[in-house]
């Protein structure tokens, strides 16, 4: 049976308040409700759709996280995916796009008979949407990008890719690394059988050493990006009130004007 693995991330709701830490400029990730990645909905989508053109495929999802990150694992469980892996370490904390990506590909070594790798295009929390790539590199595989449809069939995987250019027609060999955008799929809810189920499955937790991952490549002090200064957000101010007394579109225009919002 061959494994296609997902990649997911537990970021901080983007309903919440997203701050950084005052100490070292990392997200802090207590601060605010932690969720599945919405975009890796669409990913968990989309290997779910594979699994269910061809029963002989078996979904991972894997991350990369505090121990936390086990809530989001849970959520992918519940959709319908089959087995969960989390890389977790004290060690890993403040961790760039290098360091994550290594990390990821030598927990992949853990994994057999891989088909395909798939990702979101970016994270809400840091955006970067460089790990496909990264991976690609470190594993020597097809990397095909920005995905809106995807498909597997012979040894190769097909799909398109839109962007302000045109529409492009993609393939490659498999195993290969797929990132989806928003527009690949619907993400299915949890129905509540899945849900109970999700609750009785292991999740596999493993630690640097696990993997073979050497703490002195990982972490914020090896990180080859870093933030220095941070400015909050400026509070937000009252709306201004324009009462129409026959001008209100003239004061209309002139407010857009001395906005150079026109």
């Amino acid at each position: 049976m061959s494994n296609i693995v997902v990649l997911v991330k537990q970021v901080p709701d983007t309903y919440s308040e997203r701050k950084l830490k005052d100490d070292d400029f990392t997200l802090d990730r207590e601060s605010a409700d932690a969720v599945l990645d919405e975009i890796n909905e669409n990913a968990v989508e989309a290997a779910l759709q594979l699994k269910e053109a061809d029963g002989s495929r078996n979904v991972i999802v894997l991350s990369v996280g505090p121990e936390r990150a086990t809530e989001a694992l849970r959520k992918a469980l519940s959709l319908g995916c089959d087995e969960a892996i989390l890389v977790t370490d004290d060690a890993l904390a403040g961790s760039d796009a290098l360091g994550t990506a290594w990390t990821l590909s030598n927990a992949l070594n853990q994994i057999e008979d891989i088909e395909l790798i798939i990702a979101g295009n970016a994270s809400t929390d840091g955006g970067a949407g460089s790990i496909p790539g990264l991976l690609s590199e470190y594993r020597q595989i097809p990397a095909l990008t920005h995905m809106e449809s995807l498909s597997v069939e012979g040894g190769k995987v097909t799909g398109e890719r839109v962007t302000d250019e045109g529409k492009f027609g993609l393939e490659a060999p498999t195993p290969a690394i797929v990132s989806v955008t928003e527009k690949a799929n619907t993400p299915r809810f949890a129905a509540f059988k899945g849900i109970m189920a999700a609750k009785k499955k292991t999740i596999k937790e493993l630690s640097l050493s696990d993997i073979g991952v050497d703490p002195a490549n990982v972490g914020l002090a090896n990180a080859t990006t870093s933030v220095s200064a941070s400015t909050p957000k400026p509070p937000k101010s009252a709306g201004e009130i324009i009462t129409d007394e026959g001008d209100g579109g003239k004061k209309l225009v002139e407010f857009l004007v001395k906005e150079k919002l026109v």
